[in-house]
């Protein structure tokens, strides 16, 4: 999305699955930024978008080897800073009469650095204004490739063990580069770093959500003009908020679709039904398809071969309601930021997938719609900051993310009614016992698994053979990394017996503590 009021920064996308990081961190500085893969940044494009700064992301490739991704030379005359994170670094590097020597990944004798490393000034920057406090300064490498020989005109800012141009810079030109990942949490002292880069750059940091808001408005109703609107809702956060700001852009032309699928959690298609239509008055079909998609999803496995069922049913099914609605033309859907990142590379850039979204990748033409997705470039915390810009009530806001294949990604392996059942009641008492004790709004997302497992266990003298069950919560700001929730061994004793007494079919529990990375938030 476009802003032509605002003073812009163009990311240049190289494929690093932390791009989108980069872009957070700007935004959270209030500065308007667009990322762009590599393959789309022409002189033209450069000359129409015309940039304050731009931001060379990282990337998989090594620039030693022939036909590496490029940004255009133009990058480099513009008279704009510029800033090259890890394989930014290197291309510039490159690109500037520098030398980058290839490590043993890409076939050279360099010295790679993966995970946390330190850095120590070997001279002031205004880049840097707040660090080196202590002396040094950590920072996240992770790099196959080095920098061997600087360009002309750069000098030697920060060291570290295996980077010895960990930070470097062309003052002159306000060129600046690092080997590390600013943009990552393990970077602690990173978001200075692009403050600082930023304020170099003149930005003021008058970007907001409400100028989002004003902008997404505008371009809804020119996209859509007087054609209809049908929107999948979900009554989560995501969903709710792109219906309201929809509604907000064109009002009665938009009708909601709240497709129930068999896969919800207990008493869940009730209570968003309920509460969607006491907060607003908007259109909403409520679509009891359970058995087409449960019978779809009989004997299925695979999670990928269960997403892109999932995926293409609700298509049938909005492309059903649509029919019954003259002049429909268009589908909303909620899909965010991260969704985008983890499907496929955002604007087709060359990141690796890493699972496919069930509401990601386009529609077919045989469906004769088109989409509009007005949080496609937001992230989580993002649009929960648009909703109270737009005034939803908090029990919308707050919600935790439920995920649109429902409980058939918390459910590994073959999807049953019994295996559902027990799913939904488990969850519903670990929900419980969340809000019971208070922590429910320190939590991003909590959920119960029902494993593919089943395990001997005792109960009143007998022996069962029941299911495992996965008890997952994490803590996160935008979903793209996590933690998980250190519960105290009190509240989980006390959630495994209500668990195991209350839920007929499950005899043992587990807690899952893997981060993402090298996890996924859900199961599947």
């Amino acid at each position: 999305m476009t802003d032509q009021a605002h003073d812009r920064l163009l990311i240049i996308d190289f494929g690093s699955q932390v791009t989108q990081l980069i872009a957070r961190r700007l935004r959270e500085l209030n500065v308007y930024c667009e990322i762009h893969p590599f393959q789309s940044v022409t002189d033209a494009f450069l000359d129409d978008f015309n940039p304050k700064a731009v931001i060379l992301s990282g990337g998989p490739a090594s620039v030693v080897h022939e036909g590496s991704p490029r940004p255009p030379a133009s990058v480099f005359t513009r008279s704009v800073p510029v800033l090259g994170i890890c394989y930014g670094q290197q291309v510039m590097m490159q690109m500037l009469g520098g030398r980058v020597e290839g490590g043993k990944i890409s076939g050279g004798g360099g010295t790679a650095e993966f995970g946390r490393a330190y850095v120590i000034p070997t001279s002031q920057s205004p880049l840097l204004d707040g660090w080196f406090d202590t002396g040094r300064e950590q920072v996240w490498m992770s790099h196959g490739d080095h920098v061997a020989d600087l360009a002309p005109g750069f000098e030697v800012f920060g060291t570290s063990p295996n980077a010895p141009f960990a930070i470097t810079a062309d003052p002159a030109r306000n060129f600046f580069a690092v080997q590390f990942h600013p943009e990552v949490h393990h970077t602690p002292k990173g978001a200075k770093l692009y403050e600082n880069f930023v304020r170099l750059a003149g930005f003021t940091g008058d970007w907001t959500m409400n100028a989002y808001r004003d902008e997404a408005i505008r371009k809804i109703r020119e996209t859509v003009g007087d054609k209809k609107v049908i929107c999948g809702l979900s009554g989560g956060v995501d969903s709710s908020v792109a219906a309201v700001l929809i509604h907000e852009a064109i009002g009665d032309q938009l009708t909601c679709v709240f497709v129930d699928h068999g896969l919800l959690r207990l008493n869940e298609a009730d209570e968003v039904v309920k509460m969607f239509r006491d907060n607003y008055n908007i259109p909403l079909i409520h679509a009891d398809e359970s058995e087409l998609f449960l019978g779809e999803l009989d004997g299925q496995s695979d999670p990928e071969t269960k997403r892109k069922i999932i995926g293409r049913l609700f298509i049938d099914v909005f492309q059903k309601y649509a029919n019954e609605i003259e002049g429909a033309e268009f589908l909303a859907q909620g899909t965010l930021y991260p969704d985008v990142i983890e499907s496929v590379s955002f604007s087709g850039g060359p990141s690796v997938t890493i699972k496919s979204h069930h509401n990601v990748g386009g529609l077919p033409e045989k469906m004769g719609l088109k989409l509009v997705e007005p949080l496609r470039e937001l992230f989580k915390d993002e649009v929960r900051a648009l909703g109270r810009e737009l005034g939803l009530p908090a029990s919308f806001i707050g919600r935790h993310p439920f995920p649109g294949p429902g409980l058939a990604i918390r459910c590994p392996g073959e999807i049953t009614r019994d295996k559902l059942e027990i799913l939904r009641l488990a969850d519903a008492v670990y929900i419980d016992q969340i809000r019971k004790h208070g922590l429910y709004d320190e939590i991003w997302q909590a959920f119960a698994a029902i494993l593919p497992v089943r395990t001997v266990g005792v109960m009143g003298d007998g022996r069962t053979y029941d299911y495992a069950c996965a008890l997952r919560a994490v803590t996160s700001v935008d979903g793209m990394t996590a933690d998980y929730y250190p519960f105290d061994h009190d509240f989980m004793g006390e959630t495994v017996t209500r668990i195991i007494n209350e839920v007929p079919g499950i005899n043992r529990v587990f807690y899952d503590v893997t981060s993402k990375p090298p996890g996924t938030i859900e199961m599947e």
